[in-house]
């Protein structure tokens, strides 16, 4: 293979660290039947490992891209910078906090978020309201996407810039775990009922 994602999602993983996250679990997937892989990584901002915030960081693995780029760089091994734009790997930032009795307002949100993580980091916001037992009241969820995407070549050459990415994560990641308190979030979850 002309790119190594395992060892490239170790390098995100210390370069994270680098950044001000601990590192708490780590994932890899592979479908038999496409050979798609998805690697994710469970991490938090240092001020946030005992919560509220919910960090995982998700690359999705496409097999074609990744052979169509050992292709290219066989034919073209002299100037292998040239395919720059046409192999990407997507990253996922998904941030998810517990249930919360005063949500925020979700464009006052989304507004927020992108003055903190600007053009780097596109980022969209959804809430989700869910009904259980008629007597425990609904719950209303956040869920937090941003989306990236790198160029496969410079991750392969080593020359893929993080640096801005993981700041602008973290930034984001403090300023939820800061908001979680006016939002009154409810942490621990409560246990589930008795069967």
């Amino acid at each position: 293979m002309a790119i190594d994602i395992a060892g490239f999602v170790t390098y995100v993983k210390d370069h994270a660290i680098e950044h001000g996250f601990h590192v708490h679990d780590e994932r890899h997937f592979i479908e038999t039947f496409s050979l798609r892989q998805s690697f994710e990584v469970d991490l938090h901002p240092e001020s946030a490992c005992d919560g509220p915030l919910d960090l995982n960081l998700a690359f999705d693995v496409e097999p074609r891209s990744l052979l169509r780029l050992e292709d290219w760089v066989k034919e073209n091994e002299e100037d292998i910078s040239k395919a720059d734009g046409n192999f990407q790997l997507p990253i996922y930032f998904n941030w998810a906090l517990p249930t919360m009795k005063s949500p925020p307002d979700l464009v006052v949100l989304a507004a927020e978020l992108a003055g903190i993580a600007g053009f780097d980091l596109p980022i969209e916001v959804s809430g989700v309201e869910s009904t259980g037992a008629l007597s425990t009241g609904s719950d209303i969820r956040l869920s937090i996407v941003g989306r990236v995407e790198l160029s496969l070549v410079d991750a392969m050459l080593g020359q893929e810039q993080l640096c801005g990415i993981l700041d602008r994560c973290r930034e984001v990641s403090e300023f939820l775990v800061e908001a979680s308190e006016a939002w009154e979030v409810e942490y621990p979850p409560p246990p589930p009922p008795p069967n």
